[in-house]
Parts: structure tokens; sequence; C-alpha cells
């Protein structure tokens, strides 16, 4: 098939098809095919509440990458248009100057009703970029704020980004955002109070159980690219840490498993839907069950073994 023989060339056009074909359920075998290609990307997250810069620090950590001849995969997920079900803000123009880059590749996504700050299409599109043969692949999010965890099962390195004078440390820890950061960044840090923010942050770390990664805690002024040298930095010594120590492989196993799990029972729901659940049926028992004279529960049970003695 040309469109994979030319997206493991890292053709642009062919990755563009191709993670469509994904976006709108219609690329299950490409995904099948191109899979023993992947598994060489390193996946950065970059999460945080909305405001703190994060497309601006992508657009500044993907310039930096680009010096060394990296090649990069951009994912930015925005919120859903209501009205055309696709990324709304589209940081593709915000990164405008990166798009043209030979090496650079941006994907604009919308949640599409997840609430976990991520598409669920966000695994399968980073699974394209990987076996475009992309050295790093960073993975922004919408910025939820306090549902914001879905990054943590798909990212190698996650970036928590905050910003002074929004009480964004006080939400982050309510929203456990710094339960699952790898590093933290303070940006827009030429802003009064970044020092006092930075300061709580390392005494909220400091309480924590010693582990064996230290998280680093740094500060960024993304529009100028200020200390963007020193979080790279950070982030390949933390991928340095994670493979040297073992880790990696444990991340890779657990979200492959998760990824089995997610398949099947996306598979059971198909096949609910397309050969045990009949509609029709299945208003009548709504009708009991309004009545009081049936639960959901026994029919949660009933359908389950219709599943199970189905042939």
């Amino acid at each position: 098939m040309d469109l994979i023989k030319n997206l493991l060339k890292g053709d642009k056009i062919s990755i563009a098809k191709i993670i469509s074909l994904v976006e709108n359920d219609t690329g299950v075998d490409v995904l099948d095919k191109i899979f023993p290609y992947t598994g060489r990307a390193y996946q950065i997250g970059i999460t945080g509440p909305p405001g703190a810069g994060k497309s601006t620090l992508v657009n500044a950590i993907a310039k930096r990458l680009l010096k060394d001849n990296y090649k990069i995969g951009i994912i930015a997920v925005d919120p859903t248009s209501p009205f055309s079900g696709g990324a709304l803000l589209g940081d593709r123009i915000r990164m405008g100057d990166l798009a043209l880059q030979k090496n650079v590749f941006i994907r604009s996504m919308a949640t599409r009703g997840s609430l976990g700050g991520l598409s669920k299409k966000t695994k399968d599109v980073a699974l394209v970029l990987d076996a475009a043969g992309m050295d790093y692949i960073l993975i922004e999010t919408v910025g939820v704020g306090q549902i914001e965890l879905d990054i943590a099962q798909v990212c190698d390195t996650k970036v928590v980004v905050l910003v002074p004078e929004s009480g964004d440390s006080i939400q982050a820890m309510k929203a456990g955002l710094l339960e699952i950061a790898d590093i933290v960044v303070v940006n827009k840090a030429d802003r009064e109070g970044s020092d006092a923010l930075l300061m709580e942050l390392k005494f909220a770390f400091g309480l924590r159980p010693k582990i064996l990664w230290r998280v680093p805690i740094l500060k960024t002024v993304a529009t100028d690219e200020s200390g963007i040298e020193e979080l790279l930095s950070e982030i390949k010594g933390h991928e340095d840490f994670l493979k040297k120590s073992g880790e990696y492989k444990k991340i890779q196993k657990t979200r492959i498993l998760n990824q089995i799990h997610e398949l099947i029972e996306a598979e059971i729901k198909k096949h609910l839907h397309e050969s045990v659940i009949n509609n029709q049926k299945l208003d009548r028992f709504v009708e009991r069950i309004e009545k009081r004279k049936f639960s959901p529960y026994k029919l949660a049970k009933k359908i389950v073994r219709s599943l199970i003695n189905h042939k």
C-alpha cells in the first residue's frame, strides 16, 4: 500500500491522510500494519491549566529540538467545536512558523467530549507519528484543569506548566497534576509572583516522600525562549533516567496492557450494539424500568449473559 510506504518515509501528505482515517474510525487496518514500525519515538506531555502558555512553550521546545536535527511530531489537543466537532483553537495556526519546517508535523485534534483533556484518538495519532519516524512527539493538552490526567497514561515525560498570579499552585494540587509531574515549569516567570510560586512548589515537593526521580521546578519565559535550554536538559535527563533505571520498559508494558484493555472493551461494546442489543427490545425494557417493574442492574446482567452465550 503506497500510503503506508510513503508514511514510513515521513511524507507529510500521507501522515495527514492516515491520521484522518484514524480519526474517522476507518484506520484500524492501517494501524495494524504500521505497528511493527513503532516504539521508537519519545513522548513528552505538556499539560496544565488554561492560559499557562503551553502552546508557546511547545513551540519553543520544538525549535530547540530542531537545532539538533530531531524530527518532531506535535499533537495539539484543542476544545471541540460544538458545530463541526473539530478543533476550535487550531494550534497549527498559532504554530505557523513551525508548520513549514521540513522535520515538523503538527496536528490539531479536538477532545470530542473526552473529560481527561485528550482525544481518545491521541494514542493512535501518536502511533502514526512514531511510524513516520519522529524522534520526539510533543502532546499539548487542552487545559481542562482538575480532570486533566489522561496524559499520565500516554506520555513518557510529563511537564506540568503553571503561571503566577492565578492560584495555579492550589488548583494543580487539587487536580492531582503535581502527582503526575516529572517536571514542573513556572512559565511567564517575568511576571510578579513567580518567585513566590516557585517557593510554594518547592515546599510542596519537599513534603513528598523520597522517590528515585527528583522533580525539577524551573522558570521559563516561553515568549523569548528564556529557560528553554534548561527545560530541555531536564527532559533529556528524565529520558536517560527512565531508560537506565528500567522504568521506561515498565511504562511501555503498562501502556500496552492499558491499550489492550481499551481495545477489548471497544470491541465488546461494538459487538454488543451490532449483534446482541436489539433496540426495539431495549426500548420495551426501558419502559418497564421507568415503571419500576424491572431494574437496570438486572438488565445489564441479562445482556452480558446474552453476550457470553451469543454464537
